[in-house]
């Protein structure tokens, strides 16, 4: 069992390491994403390039490493019980919530960029849309709702990841709640920065708006 585990940490976080929205922005000419805006390598600072395809790209691209992650995982582990930190799951569960947390750390600390990655939101959610897509709804209208009240990201990825424990403690097992709290203290944690320019005032906010072409 050791060694589907390990395998399981191992392919997820290489999966998850893949900086694409690095790649996608070199891939349309616009150079090193990380020298401009916040140098994240997440969508958030992709759209600061002004190109939303691309950021949706980003999105839709590092949401879905952390799931098919978790989604292969859970399809090639045996199906049998297992007993982890007194809670009774199943193999195949914990191998995909094993893959899902790797894939969600390999964007956050990749090893091709030295360690220093995006802040885990999408991808966040990639996992848990895999392994609970109800929660994963209220997750994202969670995001959605102080996005269009306050059109701060990251208050609205804050707000979700505060949120994601106490979904996750009604809706689904024990064992899945105690991985979706760590993720979810993880995307906390990566938004120290944030949380400080919040505090200040100086952060920046979310523009539904196009922009005037004529000025």
């Amino acid at each position: 069992m050791t060694e589907i585990f390990l395998s399981c940490a191992l392919g997820g976080y290489l999966l998850g390491s893949i900086p694409f929205g690095l790649v996608l922005c070199y891939m349309a000419g616009l150079g090193d994403i990380r020298k401009i805006g916040s140098g994240n390598i997440g969508a958030t600072n992709v759209l600061r390039t002004g190109r939303k395809g691309l950021a949706l790209l980003t999105v839709l691209l590092d949401a879905s490493k952390a799931g098919f992650a978790a989604w292969l995982a859970g399809k090639l582990a045996p199906h049998n019980e297992i007993m982890f930190l007194g809670i009774l799951t199943h193999v195949n569960n914990l191998a995909a919530l094993t893959a899902g947390v790797a894939a969600v750390l390999g964007h956050n600390f990749p090893v091709w960029l030295k360690f220093k990655g995006g802040k885990g939101v999408a991808s966040a959610f990639g996992f848990i849309l895999v392994m609970n897509p109800l929660l994963a709804g209220l997750v994202l209208g969670t995001w959605l709702l102080f996005a269009f009240c306050f059109r701060y990201s990251s208050l609205s990825a804050l707000a979700a990841a505060t949120a994601t424990p106490i979904y996750a403690y009604f809706l689904d097992s024990e064992i899945n709640a105690l991985f979706f709290s760590a993720i979810a203290v993880l995307v906390i944690v990566r938004h120290h920065a944030n949380i400080v320019r919040l505090i200040k005032g100086s952060e920046s906010k979310i523009s539904f708006k196009k922009k005037d072409k004529n000025g």
